[in-house]
């Protein structure tokens, strides 16, 4: 299941992640039996559901829309709901019927499976900010800025679920030295960072345009691309608590992206009581 040796370039991992089946969340997989169970009484909204909880589904369901129908679509599919919609129900259960189960390929690694499940919990919230962020800016498609936050990490994702014993090391060497930058420890023990391997996956599955824009923080001029930026940073921060110095720069940018009071947005937010004293000084003092 795992290499000892992993490729050494972009070329070779873009390969060796592309050849791999992806797992899923047990707990996808149950909430899939379950739905396949009552088929009859499922629709496209509730599978949209279960597959906007799992990053790793999430890439599957597009990647087999974009190769089954590239050439047949009008426009992209640019979210879960029309991808789910396209398929219909009964060819989407035989298609991810049975998926190998993260927590099963992993059984052997507890460390490596307790790192991708923190990674996937931060996705999940970066997704929920960047939907709820996006709502209140009136965007366009609410849903493509809620998946290009899942989605944005899937790279690391892939890391600890294939090669996890380098996804450890990178993570060791950034908890050992709390001011190196993710990219530059990537980049010496991967040989890049893992934002390029993000984005020439995103070729490869042929995902749509927009989507692999929004992804790449490279176009952060963008206001679309600035929501989710934000939603990631600020679900990074503050995953393992409202300690981390970066947070009060997180917050004043959301603040400055969507017009509002730091009062609101800590509201929004609903960090426990106990906080909000601090950030609305912070706020206060201009932080």
């Amino acid at each position: 299941m795992f290499d000892k040796h992993p490729p050494r370039d972009l070329a070779g991992w873009l390969a060796f992640v592309s050849g791999r089946e992806m797992p899923v969340l047990r707990q996808t997989a149950r909430r899939l039996d379950e739905a396949r169970q009552n088929i009859d009484r499922v629709n496209g909204r509730d599978i949209t559901d279960i597959v906007l909880q799992d990053p790793l589904l999430a890439i599957r369901v597009l990647a087999y829309i974009q190769a089954g129908s590239r050439r047949r679509l009008q426009s992209d599919i640019t979210n879960i709901a029309s991808a789910v919609m396209m398929l219909g129900v009964d060819p989407f259960f035989r298609q991810f019927d049975r998926p190998l189960t993260l927590e099963g390929m992993l059984s052997g690694q507890p460390q490596a499976l307790l790192g991708v499940l923190q990674v996937i919990l931060r996705t999940q919230r970066a997704s929920r900010y960047a939907h709820e962020w996006a709502f209140a800016r009136h965007d366009m498609n609410v849903e493509e800025v809620a998946l290009a936050a899942l989605l944005h990490d899937l790279a690391e994702i892939l890391l600890w679920c294939f090669a996890p014993d380098l996804a450890i090391e990178i993570r060791s060497r950034l908890q050992a030295d709390r001011s190196l930058r993710s990219a530059s420890v990537q980049q010496e023990v991967l040989g890049f960072p893992l934002a390029e391997l993000q984005l020439a996956l995103c070729h490869a599955w042929h995902l749509p345009e927009l989507l692999t824009t929004l992804i790449d923080d490279g176009n952060a001029h963008l206001s679309r691309v600035q929501n989710v930026k934000l939603a990631v940073n600020l679900a990074r921060h503050s995953i393992d608590g409202w300690a981390d110095p970066a947070i009060p720069d997180d917050l004043k940018a959301v603040q400055d992206l969507l017009h509002i009071s730091r009062e609101t947005l800590l509201h929004r937010l609903q960090l426990p009581p106990e906080l909000l004293p601090r950030f609305l000084r912070e706020g206060a003092a201009g932080v």
